[in-house]
């Protein structure tokens, strides 16, 4: 599959859009956050710099 046409999200913390990975494969509909620092600044109300 051509990476332009892997699906994408956009992360609730950094509003930045990611697209799927293949370890995400089995699990991509329950994946909400781009990275493992967004999912742990998620209740701060962080704005991450751009």
């Amino acid at each position: 599959m051509k990476k332009a046409h892997l699906p994408t999200k956009c992360c609730p913390v950094c509003q930045r859009p990611f697209i799927w990975r293949k370890k995400w494969e089995k699990h991509w509909d329950e994946v909400k956050y781009c990275s493992e620092r967004c999912r742990r600044n998620r209740h701060h109300g962080i704005s991450l710099p751009s």
